[in-house]
């Protein structure tokens, strides 16, 4: 299994962005031969966060996660992935995600 994994505190911000993502073999949980986690934290609480997390269904469940709300995810591929978080980071630095 390879794993590519990126985590880095973005000070200027005072927020914790920690992006994870492996490649695993395809199966049910993982279609698309991939999994993933990817969050941004401030003050010890989550803002945003991305994940293909099944919750134990056996089937894959793209979502993200706004604040306390969980919202079905439309996965494309890895770097629409990334481009997508990155769109909401920004949203975060803006503050239109508080």
């Amino acid at each position: 299994m390879n794993r590519t994994y990126s985590c880095y505190p973005v000070s200027a911000i005072h927020y914790i962005v920690e992006m994870k993502l492996w490649e695993v073999p395809v199966s049910n949980n993982t279609p698309e031969g991939v999994s993933y986690r990817f969050v941004i934290i401030r003050d010890g609480k989550r803002l945003v966060g991305y994940d293909n997390e099944n919750h134990g269904t056996g089937l894959s469940n793209h979502h993200r996660h706004i604040r306390d709300r969980v919202i079905p995810y439309r996965f494309v591929d890895r770097w629409k992935l990334f481009e997508d978080f990155g769109e909401d980071l920004e949203k975060v630095k803006r503050g239109i995600i508080k």
